[in-house]
């Protein structure tokens, strides 16, 4: 029985993935050049989600300060969910959907970039967090699923929308990890050329 459900885990990860990659590849396309173009610019990346979302977040930062499959300089990625004083302070003090939002109003320039985490597309704070993006003229890279929620509609013409076209979290978190490696694959290839093994 156990062995069946671990099966079926894999299959549907790996069937979502064959499917989605046709319909996800421009968008992450268009995300890789937008982060390209504002690390290239001297702005930075700020990355926000909740509970899966928030590892993703630390994750892509990680890659990016660190390095991802070859040797470079760091480059400015920045989790808002990491300094657990500022999140309860926020929280406390005023409400937890302002937890990024403060943060980005702190650290936000125009030319950033907003890596914004919602496998539903309806999260309060990362919705809170995307309005102060667009009011400082920062550009949005949105990662979600389940038909993109209220994120979608927030939206415009010059940011990226990733939606994996599935309802179920666990698959479409699976698929935000793909994507945060292809993310992190295409700004090297844009900062290099080439493969990291060539």
């Amino acid at each position: 029985m156990i062995n069946q459900r671990i099966l079926a885990h894999f299959h549907e990860s790996a069937e979502l993935k064959a499917r989605a990659a046709a319909d996800l590849a421009e968008p992450i396309a268009a995300a890789v050049e937008l982060m390209f173009s504002a690390l290239s610019n001297g702005n930075k990346i700020l990355a926000c989600g909740n509970g899966g979302s928030a590892a993703d977040c630390q994750h892509f930062a990680a890659e990016l300060v660190g390095r991802f499959e070859r040797e470079r300089l760091p480059l400015p990625a920045l989790a808002l969910t990491t300094d657990t004083s500022i999140i309860t302070a926020v929280g406390n003090d005023y409400s937890y959907n302002e937890i990024f939002s403060k943060q980005v109003q702190a650290f936000g320039q125009a030319g950033d970039v907003l890596l914004a985490f919602s496998t539903s597309g309806n999260s309060a704070n990362v919705l809170a967090a995307i309005d102060v993006a667009l009011e400082r003229d920062m550009r949005v890279v949105a990662l979600t699923g389940k038909g993109g929620g209220a994120m979608g509609k927030k939206l415009t013409e010059a940011d990226v929308h990733i939606c994996v076209p599935h309802d179920r979290t666990a698959r479409i978190q699976e698929v935000h990890l793909l994507t945060i490696h292809c993310l992190c694959d295409g700004i090297d290839v844009a900062l290099f050329g080439g493969d990291a093994n060539d």
